[in-house]
């Protein structure tokens, strides 16, 4: 009975020290089957779930630097239009109005290399070759947990300044056009932002739950194993005393005799 006994309390002993040391109280499958299980199930789509927001995060900059790059687009547009509306003015000589069509068509040179060097990660942002890009916000492979975001954006008219008369005041017009181009690119590329931030909340929130969950299961209860590790550490040191008389009593009935 007491060898029995003092195999328990080592045993109990060993897993309070496990768990003492490692944080966990499921260590193995043998510790309960069925909570391993699911705590592993519960660790991938925790992975899973970090990896999804970084997906997010890396989609936002990559629609910020779209978004940025519009608005270098829209800045050069509006000095243009402040350059043919000043153009349009009958106060300007021909001296004059060939120095706005220089800064006019130094700017238009400036919005095509822009447009065709925006890109992220040598992906090309601009121009009508470019195509929706997919950003997995979710874990599973559906489409539920995707979101497409079309970065395309084309400033066609914008090479028609050459031919422009800026001193005619129809000229604003074109730009206001080509501005509202600008304008609906931003808020659609806005738009995309809102839905990834949402998308990103998601996440948070279910990294969150799922955090808490898997530390109910897999975490262990550190003041309980510290004072199961001094309980088996008592009984253990017992049975090796109790054993110890045990195996003396044999020895001592003999001096009796």
């Amino acid at each position: 009975m007491v060898q029995r006994n003092l195999e328990k309390a080592t045993k109990g002993l060993n897993t309070a020290i496990e768990q003492m040391t490692t944080g966990y109280k499921l260590n193995r499958a043998k510790d309960n089957p069925a909570n391993y299980a699911m705590m592993q199930n519960m660790e991938t789509k925790l992975r899973a779930w970090n990896v999804a927001t970084d997906n997010i995060s890396i989609g936002h900059d990559m629609l910020e630097t779209a978004e940025s790059n519009a608005e270098l687009v829209g800045n050069h547009l509006i000095r243009i239009r402040d350059l043919c509306q000043q153009a349009a003015n009958g106060t300007y000589g021909e001296q004059s109005v060939k120095a706005i069509e220089a800064e006019i068509q130094g700017r238009k040179d400036e919005i095509n290399r822009i447009m065709e060097n925006a890109e992220f990660n040598d992906i090309k942002l601009f121009g009508s070759s470019s195509s929706s890009i997919n950003i997995q916000v979710g874990i599973n492979g559906d489409e539920s947990s995707r979101i497409s975001v079309n970065t395309c954006f084309d400033l066609n008219d914008i090479n028609d300044i050459e031919d422009w008369d800026i001193t005619n005041p129809d000229c604003l017009n074109k730009i206001d056009n080509m501005l509202n181009e600008v304008s609906d690119y931003q808020v659609r590329i806005g738009a995309s932002q809102n839905r990834l931030e949402c998308a990103l909340e998601l996440a948070d929130v279910n990294i969150n739950n799922i955090s808490s969950s898997l530390s109910t299961i897999r975490d262990a209860d550190i003041a309980k194993a510290s004072s199961d590790y001094i309980k088996y550490q008592i009984l253990q040191q017992a049975c090796v005393t109790l054993l110890s008389t045990a195996n003396q009593m044999p020895a001592m009935a003999l001096q009796l005799l």
